[in-house]
């Protein structure tokens, strides 16, 4: 298998570790059938593909063997902002038949952890996620691995995410305290309930918990701590709130 090194791993602090360990730890009791698990936003930058990789991270350090897949096929960022090296290929190659499952899997320098990037950006991304090869990779790899966390593109700007949230066991949802309206995100659950997609939950990212106490009662009841005095929060939810 090659190798993939992450550059840059930014080391999160106590506080934050223990959320997204918490954020692992409510996905776990969902239960046993809830292992491929999609994440999305409503918008660019409302913080998916961070929340993708560390709850990622979270899964490894717990001894879990976990599979990271780059499913952004339009703007990913996971390349450029973990300053990747040593991939060749990726998820577009294979599903676009130039590559083999072997081709496009990489380890990683973090024990436990490995990665699918995204590859090359292709001119038809929701057909090569909706196709038959994505469906069968996410089952193969799913005997392989405990845990598989696809990042997608952001639902609210296209529909790739809810076309590759079906081939996942449940989709978790990334909201932006500052950014992400109420409307908006309800637009998002519609989708996503129309393509008949169980929602496990949704994140609060960047939030400001200390100025803006009123998001728990905006978004509902949430927890947790992300960066510079900002949380993330976490909500377990039905498919249906």
């Amino acid at each position: 298998m090659n190798k993939i090194i992450i550059n840059n791993h930014a080391k999160s602090s106590l506080r934050q570790r223990e959320i997204y360990r918490t954020l692992r730890t409510n996905i776990e009791f969902t239960g046993v059938e809830n292992r491929v698990i999609a994440v999305t936003s409503c918008m660019p930058n409302d913080g998916k593909s961070t929340v993708a990789y560390q709850l990622a991270c979270a899964f490894a350090e717990s001894d879990k063997k976990v599979l990271l897949i780059d499913a952004d096929l339009r703007k990913s960022v996971m390349v450029s902002r973990l300053k990747l090296s040593g991939q060749q290929k990726g998820l577009s190659h294979f599903l676009s038949g130039q590559a083999d499952v072997g081709d496009v899997l990489y380890s990683t320098n973090q024990k436990n952890l490995y990665m699918m990037p995204s590859g090359v950006f292709p001119v038809n991304p929701t057909e090569l996620l909706g196709n038959e090869r994505f469906h069968k990779l996410l089952k193969a790899v799913k005997e392989s691995f405990q845990y598989v966390i696809v990042d997608t593109p952001p639902l609210g700007s296209v529909i790739d995410a809810a076309v590759a949230a079906q081939k996942c066991d449940a989709p978790i949802l990334v909201l932006s305290a500052n950014e992400t309206s109420r409307n908006l995100a309800r637009n998002v659950v519609d989708q996503l309930q129309a393509a008949r997609v169980k929602i496990l939950g949704a994140v609060l990212n960047k939030v400001n918990v200390k100025q803006n106490g009123q998001y728990g009662r905006y978004y509902g009841a949430y927890y947790g701590h992300y960066g510079k005095g900002e949380e993330t929060a976490a909500r377990e939810t039905g498919a249906q709130n």
